[in-house]
């Protein structure tokens, strides 16, 4: 029986997805051959009201979990990443009962970019009905109520505070890297470095770090768009002979390029930035005592 000995909890949108892809190329780490499974935070469902399609399948038995890391062999480390462990209540409970000794990376980004990163994420992925970030704003507190997902609680999610003190309560601090998302940016090799010598592998690995996956945008045209929806997830004869024909690896990758090429990064506007960083302000000011990192930054 093999159990992960490290777990990326989080956050959502702060890169995790880029962590998980430059530390599965060293060999001493095995990452789970699937991101997200979301088993410790796998609570029984509530009552949800969410569309159809806007809910993701988590593993829900310890041998399921288990079989995520068949393929370990003489790898240090083996984890996998949910960045819902990170947000989840009774999740720090359920890890710390299953897994005492686990390492853990939690990767926190400025709350105000990564509600905005979650929003235009959600957009990508035609997950996102409002018809603009103020109205998703607006609507959170009603999605919550009726059990849409952590990717629509824009501002809940970003509340660090709340979410690490959880794990600090009952894990032993030396059990816990955090890192900022402004250091995956502004020097990724170091944060890199850094990572490495926490877990105990060999820190000078340099993995190739020249692709950011996951990146969001707003689509330049929504009617090219919206007809690629209709061509990918809907039942379609052209979707149904690429299936037959084409390895799902290869379609999904071809999906994620062509709809790339039609995303672009836009501006927040000023008005809802300070709005969010009013919102943020008393949780980051405890955030900095908490990690014993200077985040004025995020309030400048």
């Amino acid at each position: 029986m093999t159990l992960p000995n490290f777990l990326i909890i989080g956050a959502a949108k702060s890169g995790t997805t880029a962590i998980y892809t430059f530390l599965k190329q060293h060999p001493d780490i095995y990452m789970s051959p699937r991101k997200e499974l979301r088993y410790f935070s796998n609570f029984p469902a509530e009552k949800s009201d969410a569309p159809p399609g806007f809910v993701h399948k988590d593993v829900d038995t310890l041998s399921e979990y288990e079989s995520y890391f068949d393929g370990v062999t003489d790898e240090r480390i083996f984890g996998e990443s949910s960045p819902m462990y990170l947000y989840t209540p009774g999740t720090a409970e359920r890890i710390q009962e299953t897994l005492p000794n686990v390492k853990l990376l939690a990767i926190l980004r400025n709350p105000v970019d990564r509600a905005y990163s979650a929003y235009t994420h959600a957009l990508r992925e035609w997950k996102e009905p409002a018809g603009s970030f103020q109205e998703a704003l607006a609507l959170e507190p009603e999605r919550i109520r009726a059990g849409w997902g952590m990717l629509w609680h824009y501002t809940r999610a970003g509340l660090y505070h709340e979410q690490l003190s959880r794990y600090f309560k009952i894990f032993d601090p030396q059990q816990i890297c955090v890192a900022l998302y402004d250091d995956l940016i502004s020097d990724p090799s170091a944060l890199l470095r850094h990572i490495f010598n926490f877990l105990g592998v060999y820190p000078d690995f340099e993995p190739d770090i020249s692709s950011r996956p996951n990146v969001s945008g707003f689509p330049k045209n929504e009617r090219l768009h919206n007809f690629m929806k209709r061509l990918f997830l809907e039942d379609n004869l052209i979707k149904r002979i690429s299936q037959a024909i084409v390895p799902e690896k290869i379609r999904r990758r071809a999906m994620i390029k062509l709809r790339g090429a039609n995303l672009e990064k836009r501006e927040l506007p000023p008005d809802i930035r300070s709005q969010l960083k009013d919102q943020f302000r008393a949780d980051i000011e405890q955030l900095q005592g908490l990690i014993g990192r200077d985040l004025s930054h995020w309030l400048a």
